[in-house]
């Protein structure tokens, strides 16, 4: 048995990352059409990955999940759609809450599962924005942990 740990990512896991990126991201940002996926892709893989600190809950060799986070802001968790409702995005909050005390969120508004998530948890949204940080017309809501 491979019990879970967390730990900084590397540009070696990119690859892994942006498959259970896109999985996660096919699994539960529905109102995303397929050409905006395949603009986001490269786009996280080739600059998003580099912009931010990324750390990975691994269970042995497999990434059940990751986080990114600027400063105190959580700029993006993806979880393996297959181990969604296991505590794998808490424990990454948790993570990074301890560590860095990370305090807010960006989120898609229209990812109701992800903005109940982030709730449960504590945070409130404080701020609204038209579109995303590639300029396209999905709103983003800013939270705080509150």
């Amino acid at each position: 048995m491979h019990y879970p740990v967390i730990v900084p990512a590397s540009r070696e896991n990119y690859t892994e990352l942006i498959r259970l990126w896109e999985k996660s991201v096919r699994a539960t940002h529905h109102f995303l059409k397929e050409a905006d996926i395949q603009y986001y892709k490269p786009l996280i893989l080739n600059e998003y990955f580099d912009q931010v600190e990324l750390f990975c809950l691994k269970e042995g060799d497999r990434i059940a999940g990751f986080i990114g986070i600027d400063e105190q802001l959580i700029q993006m968790l993806f979880v393996d759609p297959e181990r969604r409702g296991e505590g794998i995005g808490r424990a990454l909050i948790n993570y990074a809450r301890g560590r860095f005390g990370v305090n807010s969120v960006d989120v898609n508004e229209q990812n109701q599962e992800a903005v109940a998530f982030y709730r449960h948890l504590g945070f409130v949204s404080i701020a609204r924005f038209d579109q995303d940080a590639a300029g396209k017309a999905y709103p983003i809501l800013n939270m705080v942990l509150h």
